[in-house]
């Protein structure tokens, strides 16, 4: 039986009398959209820098393809992908500038890192755009260019925090679909931390996270027949109660 991708199992991470996480445990398979969904302070930031490798778990463990984190060598890191919530772009150079920089520090170069660059240019839609300064181009393109950026390095595993954060809602749905097709298509297995559920609608599964706890940890569709409710919006709202305006329905 193949190991999960991801896997925590009873991690607790505290900050002094604030416990972040009590006892997680979830996991994410190869070709698999796991979303997390919770509302503002649920630890969904703490739980996705535990799974990028900043910060360390209090208790529990983690593992990566079948390996404890503490223990996996560089090459197994190296399958990992990450996309912050915080852009990390240097708007200065253009988009093949940023993604040689990168590839190097991977110890691409020559025409493995041109091959590298061609594919997941090709995969997000943005080879037209390479020659561009990054500050020239919209949210929805740098955003693009950073997933283009994580997946130089092929890796199996893909990291997305708040993925969308300020997208305008064309450029947001794009990206859904761009990401959905990573899954699909080359089967990649994706952590897809979002507060906003309709993101995530076609996702594998669904982990709830309230205060810190997994309350949920189904599909989609398991969650909307739970509930009685149509969108996974709403039994969203049913579960947790948050009506703030983040938890609202994105305008198309």
């Amino acid at each position: 039986m193949t190991a999960p991708f991801l896997a925590l199992t009873d991690v607790s991470k505290s900050y002094g009398s604030k416990q972040a996480l009590r006892n997680v445990s979830l996991q994410v398979d190869a070709g698999e959209v796991v979303g997390l969904l919770g509302p503002n302070g649920a630890g969904k930031s703490t739980l996705f820098q535990i799974c990028a490798g900043l910060f360390s778990a209090d208790s529990g463990s983690v593992a990566l393809f079948g390996q404890d984190y503490r223990y996996v060598p560089s090459s197994i890191l190296r399958r990992i992908g990450v996309v912050f919530q915080s852009r990390s772009l240097d708007t200065d150079i253009s988009v093949r500038a940023n993604l040689r920089f990168l590839g190097g520090l991977f110890g691409l170069w020559g025409s493995d890192l041109r091959n590298r660059i061609a594919a997941v240019s090709e995969a997000l839609e943005i080879t037209d755009l390479l020659a561009m300064p990054v500050r020239t181009l919209s949210g929805g393109n740098q955003r693009r260019v950073e997933i283009a950026r994580a997946l130089l390095s092929q890796p199996d595993l893909l990291l997305l925090d708040e993925p969308s954060t300020g997208l305008d809602p064309a450029s947001r749905q794009r990206l859904v679909a761009s990401i959905r097709d990573l899954a699909e298509r080359q089967g990649k297995a994706i952590l897809w931390s979002t507060h906003i559920a309709e993101e995530v609608e076609n996702a594998a599964r669904i982990v709830l996270l309230v205060d810190g706890r997994v309350v949920q940890d189904a599909s989609p569709a398991a969650l909307r027949q739970q509930t009685g409710t149509k969108t996974l919006t709403d039994a969203y709202i049913a579960l947790t109660g948050d009506t703030s305006e983040q938890a609202m329905p994105q305008p198309k």
